[in-house]
């Protein structure tokens, strides 16, 4: 397997993806140590304007110093004066194994990042974006969609935690949902949670996302970490559950039933996802 198929393999099955800024290297060591499944190197949103520089020959110096280290790293979005030097530098570190190009809007500009030959991960987080997901998530290179619910909440200037603003706001996960689906990505990660210090509510919020069809979720903390992974995992209920559907699928010709359910040809299918999602 080539690293570039290593890096689409972790990028698709990631549960967790946590971000540390570029200008943290004590950070980036500790989140390489912690359950995420992936690390996000952020070069964007928490990097101050002044130092984008120094956060990008942080970055460099980090890889040169760990060069075993394989790195997502969110670049600044394309049209911004930072883009074309974030571009050059994920260009020639190795490092580097995959890039979150943020604030997606045009397929052109993806087909400009995806020219350095990484799986790329487009952060759904605008109007514009929104609009347009159809034809980036088209993009030969993308592996999997994100969603930036608090800036695209921002950018359609909706009232924050209302009932009016979440049902906007699933609209447009149905859409990144819907998108992924039919050009054959893996399923998108939902949006970071600004909750930390409450391990239900975080866990409920992932969940919810779950049923709706997401993959995994952007996380902003390494405690975030096992809330998001127990949503995102079968449980023992489930697998069981499964592995029943399974075993009467062998002995049974048409429909039949488990545990008071009829089971036909989509349940079966359930089936296999939930085990296939748990490594089995």
């Amino acid at each position: 397997m080539t690293a570039f198929d290593e890096a689409v393999s972790l990028m698709r099955q990631a549960r967790s993806a946590l971000f540390v800024p570029a200008t943290r290297p004590d950070r980036i060591a500790k989140a390489r140590d912690s359950e995420a499944d992936l690390v996000i190197v952020d070069l964007e949103d928490a990097v101050a304007l002044e130092d984008k520089a120094l956060a990008r020959d942080t970055l460099e110096q980090t890889l040169e110093e760990v060069p075993q280290a394989r790195l997502c790293v969110r670049i600044n979005a394309p049209g911004s004066e930072h883009f074309d030097a974030d571009l050059d530098l994920c260009a020639r570190l190795t490092g580097v194994s995959m890039i979150m190009v943020s604030k997606a809007e045009s397929a052109m500009a993806l087909r400009q990042v995806a020219a350095l030959d990484r799986p790329l991960w487009p952060l759904i987080e605008s109007a514009s974006g929104l609009d347009w997901i159809a034809e980036l998530a088209a993009v030969e290179g993308v592996e999997r969609l994100s969603f930036g619910a608090l800036d695209l909440a921002l950018d359609l200037d909706l009232e924050s935690d209302t009932p009016g603003a979440e049902a906007i706001l699933d609209q447009a996960r149905y859409q990144l949902v819907l998108q992924s689906r039919l050009a054959g990505l893996a399923p998108p990660m939902a949006g970071v949670s600004p909750v930390l210090d409450d391990d239900e509510a975080l866990h409920d919020t992932a969940r919810y996302a779950r049923q709706m069809g997401f993959g995994g979720m952007l996380c902003i903390h390494p405690r975030q970490l096992a809330p998001v992974h127990r949503a995102f995992t079968p449980s023992p209920e489930q697998l069981g559950w499964a592995q029943k559907v399974l075993a009467g699928a062998q002995t049974h010709g048409g429909a039949f039933r488990v545990e008071g359910q009829m089971v036909d040809a989509p349940v079966i299918e359930r089936a296999r996802r939930l085990l296939t999602r748990a490594g089995h």
